[in-house]
């Protein structure tokens, strides 16, 4: 099975990295965003620039019946794995990783975006389990202008199963 990951709306090559009461830091230059690896927080899919019209990661996985998966709902769910679905069982993520990245190349993650598969709707992760492909769309701009960040779950992203052919 894949997991395929459609962002729009994606909040541009600068951010002000906090609030009001920031302490006047300045800007964060050249913003990108990727996907994390599991365990190893370097290691990142495909990285994005934020100013890009739109950003697509398509993610191998595995997935089995399990009495703790993934889904939400009752009864037996399914658990999805693989190299860039983190957490434990019946709490299962994809982390989106956003950074500054310096001249150098290096990227400096400054925030995290949590996209929930124990929130994809059960119907839709068997439809999934079947056809080959889980697809997550969202738009990556928070209310105020910021790169998305924290826990997301539906309806900030819509999951819908498709063909994966």
């Amino acid at each position: 099975m894949q997991i395929r990951i459609d962002a729009v709306e994606l909040p541009g090559l600068t951010c002000t990295p906090g609030g009001p009461a920031d302490g006047g830091e300045p800007d964060l230059r050249n913003v990108h965003v990727a996907v994390q690896r599991r365990d190893r927080p370097a290691e990142l899919l495909d990285p994005q620039p934020g100013d890009a019209a739109r950003a697509t990661w398509t993610l191998e996985c595995t997935a089995a019946a399990s009495s703790t998966g993934t889904g939400s709902g009752t009864g037996t769910g399914t658990d999805v794995k693989g190299p860039y679905v983190q957490g434990r069982p019946g709490g299962r993520f994809v982390y989106l990783s956003w950074g500054a990245v310096d001249g150098s190349g290096a990227f400096g993650m400054f925030r995290r975006a949590k996209l929930m598969l124990d929130a994809v709707p059960v119907h839709v992760l068997d439809a999934a389990v079947s056809s080959g492909l889980l697809v997550g769309r969202l738009g990556l701009t928070d209310a105020c202008g910021k790169p998305l960040c924290g826990r997301v779950v539906p309806p900030r992203i819509v999951w819908t199963a498709e063909s994966a052919g």
